[in-house]
C-alpha cells in the first residue's frame, strides 16, 4: 500500500509536519510495554493488567502498543436496517466475529446480544469488548440518551475482557450517565476487566454557524479528560475538524494559551490536544473510523490512521467502513489502517 499516494494532496502536510505547540518530548507515548511500563503504576487490579495485556497482545498489532478494534453497536445506534443493509450476511453475529478475526483485530467491540449469541465458538480466539449503555432510536421524534442495556456482571460471565461505555458530554442527562458510568467502570475493575469509554458530545447548541463544535479539539479534549477522570482505560473519540468551541459557544471555561500556544489549525495537532487530555498520553487515545461513504473510505481511514499515530494516539476502531461491504474489502481495509502503525517510517509528530 503506498500510503503517501492515498493521502494525496495531504502527503507532505501530514507526514512531515512537526509538532511544536505541544512537543511529543511531553507525552507518554505507545510502545510495547504500554501495560508494562504504565499501567504497572496505577490501582488497577492484577486481573485488569492482565487483560489489558491481551488485549495489547492479539493480532496483527500485537506487541506495538497500538489497537485495531472492530466495533459493532451500530445495530441499536443507528438501526439494525441502517447497519446491515448493505451487507446482510452481518445480521448474523457470527459474521461479525469472523470478519474480526479475518481482520486481525485486537478486539471485537458490540453488544451483550451479539456476543452472547456465539460466546463459545469465539470468545477464546478474539478478545472480546462488551458495550453495555446505548442510544435507542426507536423513539419518535429521535431522543439522544444513552441507558443501560446490560450489565457488567453479564460481561464477565459470557467472557469479556473488558467493557465500554458511551457517555453524551453537554447533553441534559450527560450527569446521570456519568454517575451510572463511573459506578459500572469501578465493578468492572473489581472483576478484573478494563474499561473504553465512548466520549461524545451532544448538544444542538454545539452546532453554531454552520460549525460543528462537537468535534472541535477543546470540548473533545475536555470530555476526554473527564472520561480518564472515572478511569476509563482506553478513550475512543472522534478525530477533531475544528477549535475554540469554549468561545464561540460562550459558556465553561478554558485558557487563551491553548488557542495561543498549545495548538494550531493542523489536524496532528488538534488530535494532539485530545491526547495531552488524556494524562499526556497515559491512557490511550483511539479515533473513531466514521461512517462509510463509499468508494472514499480506504484513503479516509488511512488519512485518520497517520492522524492519530502522529499525533501520539493508540490506534483506530474501524467499524462501518468495513462490515458496510463484502468481507475481502472489509479485511482489506482494516489491513491497510494496521499498514500506519505498523509502518516505521510513519512517526509521533
Amino acid at each position: 500500500m503506498d500510503i503517501a499516494q492515498l493521502l494525496g494532496g495531504e502527503a507532505d502536510y501530514l507526514l512531515r509536519h512537526e509538532s511544536k505547540a505541544f512537543p511529543a518530548e511531553g507525552l507518554i507515548r505507545p510502545g510495547p510495554d504500554f501495560v508494562g511500563s504504565v499501567f504497572r503504576d496505577t490501582d488497577r487490579p492484577p486481573t485488569v493488567l492482565r487483560n489489558l495485556s491481551t488485549l495489547y497482545r492479539h493480532g496483527r498489532l500485537g506487541g506495538t502498543g497500538y489497537l485495531s478494534i472492530l466495533p459493532v453497536d451500530q445495530g441499536i445506534e443507528h438501526s439494525a436496517a441502517a447497519s446491515f443493509a448493505k451487507n446482510p450476511a452481518y445480521f448474523d453475529p457470527a459474521n461479525l466475529c469472523e470478519l474480526a478475526l479475518e481482520g486481525d483485530c485486537s478486539a471485537i467491540a458490540t453488544t451483550l446480544g451479539t456476543l452472547g449469541a456465539v460466546s463459545r465458538r469465539f470468545v477464546h480466539r478474539i478478545p472480546f469488548i462488551m458495550k453495555f449503555n446505548h442510544n435507542d432510536f426507536l423513539h419518535y421524534p429521535n431522543t439522544y440518551d444513552e441507558v443501560l442495556f446490560a450489565s457488567v456482571r453479564q460481561a464477565a460471565d459470557l467472557g469479556a475482557v473488558g467493557v465500554g461505555a458511551t457517555i453524551y458530554f453537554g447533553s441534559p442527562e450527560s450527569d446521570r450517565q456519568l454517575h451510572e458510568v463511573s459506578q459500572a467502570f469501578a465493578q468492572a475493575h473489581q472483576l478484573g476487566l478494563f474499561t473504553v469509554l465512548w466520549c461524545y458530545l451532544r448538544n444542538p447548541a454545539f452546532k453554531k454557524d454552520g460549525v460543528d463544535y462537537e468535534v472541535s479539539a477543546d470540548l473533545t479534549g475536555q470530555a476526554n479528560h473527564l472520561g480518564v477522570t472515572i478511569e476509563a482505560d482506553i478513550i475512543k473519540q472522534k478525530q477533531p475538524t475544528t477549535n475554540g468551541g469554549y468561545n464561540a459557544i460562550g459558556f465553561g471555561r478554558t485558557d487563551p494559551l491553548v488557542y495561543e500556544q498549545l495548538t494550531t489549525d493542523h489536524p496532528i495537532d488538534l488530535t494532539r490536544w485530545q491526547v495531552v487530555n488524556c494524562y499526556a498520553g497515559r491512557i490511550g487515545l483511539i479515533n473513531s473510523g466514521g461512517e462509510s461513504k463509499g468508494d472514499n473510505d480506504l484513503a479516509q481511514a488511512v488519512r485518520t490512521a497517520v492522524i492519530n499515530k502522529r499525533a501520539g494516539g493508540q490506534g483506530l476502531i474501524v467499524g462501518r467502513k468495513s462490515f458496510q461491504r463484502p468481507l475481502r474489502e472489509g479485511v482489506d481495509l482494516i489491513h491497510a489502517v494496521q499498514d500506519v502503525f505498523l509502518d516505521g517510517d510513519i512517526t509521533i509528530a
